[in-house]
């Protein structure tokens, strides 16, 4: 499973803060702390104090592991600091803030009013937040080629291969190897691209020989009309930008959230008990746990926080006939939900409203999202990715269409996360998930890219509530990425220089 996880920074500076100080502006410095559970928060870092000032720049960047498929909760307490013990007890707090991790990324800038307690502002101060991810994104795209090689087979040619090492502490490190081509003495490997860090230390001004000979010791020894047991070409050698998920996001890329519910009548009557839409005397079920858990991590990257959100398998009013595409809110003009909790408003209102029915179809939303992932498609810029959340009781009924919309899909800047609530038996969701192969039509059309998760809501039962959104997103910033690159299309801002940062190991 591949999870997002990069290094970040954090640039903080703060506007109007209060005085503490009588015969002189505070001394800030800026405190970061991390929710760690349990209502416990942990310190990750202190930027350098500032003297005398109300409106401090800290140059000082504080350092953080980013995981895309976790809400990680920040705590941001500015403090005037008038003694040199550590302790911040005895210092006068001059406000705090709280946000999301996933939020200062996708703002790119995120401006804060600072609070003494919830309530309670700290008069007109603020506190602004950027981020910067650390790394070296550069990558070397290379195509090499060899001519006349010798035969070492005593059967057949020779079965060449390519290493390139770069020098390091007095060695030779291998950097990258190529695949074996079979029986070939002119052959042509495939493009690869290598980290520029790893195949020259980072270093674009190391000399590359563009054309050289193989040369065999032994031979040129013995034979003095050897020239060369074949040589080698460079064809192509360029220094690339290798963009990341944090790239594209900080570059002004929205992440759409899309929901789609199942209300199929295997789902058993809302009113018993037994039902899976059964809602408890604390009004949650697995359908609305699975909703908060994913749903609180990706509407940090949507900027209006307006999702739309849908129903299938049901009987709907007014005439009661069935439905693969309603909206909760029973608006087709405007099935756009206010947030997480708009979505979980409209579903519980839908709830009696309707008549759980079937069969289980997919296509119809998959569709429907994608139409819009079209249309942004047809803008030729990453400004757009958009992410399908089913929850589902059981198996798909319309499997051929199911497969013929993902393969659709999969051409398009989409992801499709299906949550399967409850005991059934969910073989066909695996096979939509694609893990051992791409999916297929029946006419065998191959899936571009993998853009289908599933995993059954059970397995996550007794875990905690995090647990499900980290399995279920982990692939997402990945898949992103994916397309983006194979359009060719760079995030829609530039990118900043390449984050240098202090010399601190991070303190997550």
């Amino acid at each position: 499973m591949a999870h997002c996880v990069t290094l970040v920074q954090l640039s903080i500076s703060c506007d109007h803060l209060i005085d503490k100080d009588i015969s002189s502006k505070s001394d800030p410095l800026c405190v970061l702390l991390q929710d760690v559970g349990g209502g416990n928060w942990a310190e990750l870092g202190r930027t350098e104090q500032v003297r005398n000032c109300s409106s401090p720049e800290f140059s000082k960047t504080l350092q953080l592991k980013y995981h895309f498929e976790t809400v990680q909760k920040l705590r941001f307490g500015i403090y005037d600091i008038d003694n040199k013990t550590p302790e911040l007890g005895d210092d006068d707090f001059l406000g705090g803030a709280e946000c999301s991790l996933g939020q200062i990324v996708s703002s790119q800038i995120l401006t804060l009013p600072l609070m003494l307690k919830p309530g309670k502002p700290a008069g007109q101060g603020t506190i602004t937040v950027s981020a910067q991810e650390l790394k070296d994104s550069r990558v070397v795209t290379m195509e090499v080629e060899a001519r006349n090689l010798d035969k070492k087979d005593f059967l057949g040619k020779s079965d060449p291969f390519l290493e390139f090492f770069r020098q390091g502490d007095g060695k030779w490190h291998l950097a990258y190897r190529s695949e074996v081509i079979k029986n070939n003495l002119n052959p042509t490997w495939k493009r690869f691209s290598v980290p520029l860090q790893r195949f020259c230390g980072g270093d674009p001004s190391t000399p590359i020989q563009a054309e050289f000979e193989c040369i065999h010791p032994e031979k040129q020894q013995k034979k003095k009309s050897y020239k060369n047991s074949g040589t080698i070409c460079v064809k192509l050698c360029q220094v690339e930008t290798e963009y990341s998920f944090l790239d594209y996001v900080m570059g002004g890329c929205q992440i759409n959230f899309t929901v789609g519910v199942d209300f199929t009548g295997s789902n058993g009557d809302p009113s018993s008990p037994n039902s899976l839409h059964y809602l408890s005397p604390t009004g949650v079920n697995e359908y609305l746990t699975a909703l908060w858990s994913v749903g609180s991590v990706v509407q940090d990257y949507d900027s209006d926080k307006l999702f739309p959100a849908f129903g299938f398998g049901a009987q709907v009013p007014p005439d009661w006939q069935v439905s693969h595409e309603f909206a909760l809110n029973f608006n087709p003009n405007n099935p756009y939900c206010a947030g997480i909790q708009g979505i979980v408003d409209a579903y519980r209102q839908a709830l009696p409203q309707v008549r759980l029915y079937g069969p289980t179809n997919f296509a119809p939303i998959i569709n429907h999202v994608a139409r819009f992932a079209a249309q942004a498609a047809n803008q030729r810029t990453a400004s757009q990715y958009f992410v399908l959340l089913l929850l589902t009781d059981g198996a798909v009924t319309d499997v051929e269409a199911t497969c013929e919309a993902v393969v659709r899909a999969s051409h398009l800047p989409m992801s499709v996360i299906i949550v399967g609530v409850g005991g059934a038996d969910f073989e066909a969701m695996e096979q939509l998930d694609a893990d051992g192969g791409p999916l297929r039509t029946r006419s065998g059309k191959a899936s571009a890219r993998d853009i289908v998760q599933f995993v059954p809501y059970r397995r996550f039962q007794n875990a905690p509530q995090e647990a499900l959104a980290q399995t279920v997103l982990a692939e997402v910033p990945a898949q992103l990425v994916s397309y983006f690159k194979a359009q060719g299309w760079a995030p829609l801002k530039p990118l900043p220089p390449p984050a240098k940062g202090p010399a601190q190991s991070p303190q997550a």
